[in-house]
């Protein structure tokens, strides 16, 4: 570059773009961790393989965004905290609540899940975006709040 060429560097623009809507049957507001579950069965409760979901919330908590940010495998996806907080960021969202499916059916935290959430929380508690919970559904009316549970 010293001999008098200049450096380009792109310029850019972030910005949050609507996918397609998702038709709820219930309400948007999230009063309890039985109202996000049903909300994520709706969304994710009959794939086949591990999809872990982010949802915006506005300090009302109503969802105003859902986003996917992992497509795992049978019994695993990788998250990572810049991909969870991506969309919460450019929402301008004050809170969240992750959420994600066990295909086997069985909701129970495992120990990744509990690792990653406290990861979560803390990645969060440096953005000011609070996660409020994490809440992992299986079969048909079950689900584990991970926050109820003390695991996070």
């Amino acid at each position: 570059m010293g001999d008098g060429q200049m450096a380009t560097i792109n310029v850019v623009r972030i910005e949050l773009i609507k996918e397609r809507n998702f038709k709820y049957s219930g309400s948007r507001q999230i009063r309890c961790a039985e109202d996000a579950a049903s909300i994520l069965w709706e969304y994710i409760g009959n794939t086949d393989r591990e999809e872990v979901v982010v949802m915006v919330l506005s300090t009302k908590h109503y969802v105003n965004a859902l986003n996917t940010v992992s497509i795992g495998s049978l019994d695993a996806s990788v998250v990572h905290p810049r991909e969870v907080f991506k969309p919460a960021i450019l929402a301008n969202a004050s809170d969240i609540i992750v959420g994600h499916n066990h295909p086997s059916g069985d909701p129970a935290a495992s120990p990744e899940d509990i690792a990653v959430t406290k990861r979560l929380v803390e990645a969060g508690r440096m953005l000011g975006i609070d996660v409020l919970d994490h809440i992992i559904i299986g079969d048909p009316g079950r689900s584990v709040s991970m926050k109820a549970q003390g695991l996070m």
